[in-house]
């Protein structure tokens, strides 16, 4: 039976489960994991339109983190509210905090160009700039005054995308003239070579082939080690795949984004804590 997600009890609370991280193989010290990112309280508002009410959230540091949700829902807002892109629509206000290195991104004495040099985000549509591929991978760092050696740059960024291998010998040909993924993975060059803390991700799959889509998701896990990761996805399987932790979002009867659950992507899918949860991952709404 299909289930009216506008009806769906919007006072259940929300099921969020603690990350830990283990100091040894045995785990025997187990410990709260830290965190890159932390959003208290967080409303974000286009015009009138409340999209994101009250969601508490931490995004822990050198893991995937994946927000799924039914279309609609704020997954894409609040992704953009952690380096402050929502600012870029005239209407948008936003109450509550994004605590990043200990500070309110939202603080009138912050600089959203600082905040999205350090918190880097990879579109849904691969979009490099008409120019050559060296050129796409160095224009951010320059932007943000980078002084070093550019071609060391330009080359360790495009082999921290596993690109480099493919791109070496054509560097000074159009971006525009690669593949669908590679054109994604020569954008997620383009962000690490800012170096940034966290990358965000919004869909960055979707407009991909499966062989494509598999290799980014396998350069995430390449890169978690060095960056957190936080991805949109409407693909219930990617999400299992390739995040260590997921949120689920959904609508209220005024079609606002609230978060339902948190916590491990194993158990999340596996053990949901909240039926809407179940309901969704399972296919009874979406």
């Amino acid at each position: 039976m299909a289930i009216d997600v506008t009806e769906l009890d919007r006072t259940k609370p929300v099921q969020v489960r603690t990350p830990v991280e283990r100091d040894s193989p045995d785990g025997d010290a187990v410990q709260p994991a830290r965190n890159a990112i932390e959003a208290n309280n967080l409303h974000v508002y286009y015009g009138d339109f409340m999209a994101i009410e009250d969601v508490t959230l931490p995004i822990v540091q050198n893991q995937i983190t994946a927000f799924i949700g039914p279309s609609g829902c704020g997954k894409s807002t609040m992704l953009r509210a952690f380096n402050r892109m929502n600012d870029l629509v005239p209407t948008t206000r936003t109450a509550g905090e994004v605590i990043y290195r200990g500070q309110n991104i939202y603080d009138p004495s912050v600089d959203p160009v600082q905040v999205r040099r350090h918190i880097g985000m990879v579109f849904q549509k691969p979009n490099p700039f008409p120019k050559s591929i060296r050129d796409n991978v160095i224009w951010g760092a320059k932007i943000n005054g980078f002084k070093g050696d550019e071609d060391e740059l330009v080359e360790e960024s495009l082999r921290r995308a596993a690109l480099w291998d493919e791109v070496h010998d054509k560097l000074d040909q159009s971006g525009l003239s690669l593949s669908g993924g590679q054109q994604q993975r020569l954008c997620i060059a383009r962000a690490i070579a800012t170096q940034p803390d966290v990358i965000l991700m919004d869909e960055p799959c979707s407009a991909l082939d499966p062989i494509s889509t598999l290799r980014i998701e396998e350069l995430m896990q390449e890169l978690k080690s060095d960056y957190t990761i936080v991805i949109v996805t409407h693909n219930m399987q990617q999400a299992a795949r390739a995040s260590d932790l997921t949120a689920f979002f959904n609508m209220g009867p005024k079609r606002q984004g609230y978060l339902v659950e948190y916590g491990p992507t194993g158990e999340l899918f596996t053990n949901p804590r909240d039926s809407r949860t179940e309901d969704y991952i399972t296919g009874r709404f979406g």
